[in-house]
């Protein structure tokens, strides 16, 4: 026997807002029923697992050992502009000119969460 991964647990300050973003970021839908003030949330991807948002009271006091690597359908230059568009910001360019690399960045309301644009 073996055990499927269900989802993809973030604790967060605000997991409505935190949730929006991410769903705006894979253009894919909330949890049926989540709204504001929800303290759990999640966004049902098209494939794999859900991203769930769970609000928590005390901050984040070190760095994360988890961070969400994002496939872009456009090029990885127009997806950047548009993540910081919706409010993400840069956390570390690592783009190279030959189009290797990648570039890390945090979400807009924890700054918790950074993820990258490969």
């Amino acid at each position: 026997m073996v055990s499927v991964l269900r989802n993809v647990a973030i604790d967060c300050a605000d997991a409505y807002e935190l949730a929006r973003f991410w769903s705006r970021v894979t253009g894919r839908p909330l949890g049926p029923g989540d709204g504001p003030g929800d303290r759990e949330v999640a966004v049902v991807l098209a494939e794999g697992p859900v991203l769930y948002f769970s609000q928590v009271p005390e901050p984040k006091t070190v760095k994360n050992r988890v961070h969400l690597c994002l496939r872009p359908e456009t090029s990885r230059e127009e997806e950047v502009e548009r993540l910081l568009g919706l409010g993400a910001t840069m956390v570390s360019d690592l783009r190279n000119p030959d189009g290797s690399g990648w570039a890390v960045l945090a979400d807009p309301n924890t700054r918790d969460y950074q993820f990258c644009a490969a």
